[in-house]
């Protein structure tokens, strides 16, 4: 899952949570509504205990290229995670690693493959499912991601169960699911009050689904939560164009005019393509 951050965000929806590589979709931030990534954050070392120096050594290894990753230095992330990969061919996350970061860096092919391999060594990991769950999502398998990200909210040892099932409820959301998509994200936030992404995918399934009193809401509380970011100002004028209410949406589009004049969405705004 993904949390916004408090200030600006990194447009689409591949984002890089602090949770995810700390421990990984982002700088946490909020995607736009059919955009290709997300939500989700996802996180590139298990909860795997080191049981070697082996083991240790891989772990150390993994966790420092995950930082790297963080800071945006893909070169010398997947340098540590071949160094992980050296010290124990057998360790699960140093492949999610680095299948994170060639997707990340839009690898397909190779992050397909060290997913795999990361999934044949820990077939049950949740962080490494949630994490190839959102890979698939994001290359154009949604319906294929789910039963990943099930594996991940399903395990009862799992600390983040909020990621996967915000991760579940975008892919949904992907797939026009929209009652499962508002299920996911309403236990996402069930889970986690302060899951900012998951709150602001919930405004965008109810938009969606034509529950426009229900996203107002959402969008209403997310403005308590954070700073004005371009993806919920745009998601607030849509809903209240929708409803009527030109006040409230000349709140936002001056917002936008007066913050995020070089963004695609103000662009559309000025066009007058709000759908």
């Amino acid at each position: 899952m993904i949390h916004l951050r408090k200030v600006g965000m990194r447009g689409a929806c591949l984002l890089f949570a602090a949770s995810m590589l700390a421990a990984c979709v982002t700088t946490q931030g909020v995607g736009g509504s059919g955009g290709d990534g997300s939500s989700v954050a996802v996180q590139a070392v298990s909860q795997q205990p080191p049981q070697t120096e082996e083991r240790r050594r891989a772990k150390v290894h993994t966790d420092l290229g995950s930082l790297y990753a963080q800071d945006g230095r893909f070169a010398v992330a997947l340098e540590e995670a071949r160094i992980a990969q050296s010290a124990d061919s057998g360790y699960a996350p140093a492949y999610n690693l680095q299948g994170l970061v060639h997707m990340l860096l839009g690898d397909k092919t190779q992050a397909e493959e060290a997913f795999r391999r990361a999934l044949g060594l820990a077939p049950n990991d949740p962080e490494i499912n949630n994490t190839y769950g959102w890979f698939l999502c994001q290359t154009g398998r949604p319906a294929d991601s789910i039963s990943h990200f099930r594996l991940a909210y399903r395990n009862t040892l799992y600390q983040t169960p909020t990621k996967p099932h915000t991760n579940a409820g975008i892919c949904q959301l992907k797939l026009k699911n929209y009652a499962s998509a508002e299920e996911h994200l309403n236990i996402a936030l069930r889970l986690d009050p302060s899951n900012t992404q998951a709150r602001y995918w919930l405004a965008e399934a109810f938009y969606q689904s034509g529950h426009l009193a229900e996203a107002r809401q959402q969008v209403v509380d997310l403005g308590r939560m954070i700073d004005p970011t371009v993806e919920v100002a745009w998601l607030g004028a849509r809903i209240e164009r929708k409803l009527g209410d030109r006040e409230a949406e000349l709140k936002y589009t001056t917002l936008m005019r007066r913050k995020f004049q070089d963004t695609p969405q103000y662009q559309s705004m000025l066009q007058g393509q709000f759908e």
